[in-house]
C-alpha cells in the first residue's frame, strides 16, 4: 500500500470515527472503527468496526444503523477530507474480535481438565 494511500485510510477513519461518536441513532453502541481500507480509485472504503456490547443484537441494530447513516457519514467526509472522489462508504464487522474469542474458546477446550489431577 502507498503512503498516500496508508493517510487517505487514516484521515477517513479519523473522521468517521469522531462523527460515528456524535451519531444518535438508539440501535447503536459503543462502536470503534478499527481499519479502513479505501480503493486506490477513491469509489469505496470499507470500514471495519467493532461494538460494545458485544453480543448478537446490539451487533446486528448497529450494522443496520451504520448502513442508514452511511450517506450522511459520507456527506460529512466530504467536507472535511479534500480528495479527488468521495468514497462510498461499506460497514463491515471486524472479524478479529470473533476469530480471538474462537482462538479462546479452542484453548479451553484443548487444555486438561485440572480436577483430575488431585
Amino acid at each position: 500500500m502507498s503512503q498516500r494511500m496508508r493517510r487517505v485510510n487514516q484521515s477517513v477513519q479519523s473522521v468517521l470515527a469522531i462523527h460515528i461518536a456524535d451519531l444518535k441513532d438508539p440501535r447503536l453502541g459503543m462502536v470503534t472503527v478499527t481499519e479502513v481500507r479505501t480503493r486506490p480509485d477513491l469509489s469505496a472504503a470499507e470500514v471495519f468496526y467493532t461494538v460494545l456490547p458485544d453480543d448478537e443484537e446490539t451487533r446486528a441494530a448497529t450494522g443496520e444503523g451504520l448502513a442508514s447513516a452511511a450517506p450522511r457519514l459520507q456527506r460529512l467526509l466530504a467536507d472535511e477530507v479534500r480528495l479527488r472522489r468521495t468514497p462510498a462508504l461499506h460497514f463491515v464487522e471486524d472479524p478479529v474480535p470473533a476469530q480471538g474469542r474462537r482462538i479462546d474458546e479452542l484453548i479451553e477446550q484443548a487444555r486438561p481438565d485440572d480436577d483430575h489431577d488431585s
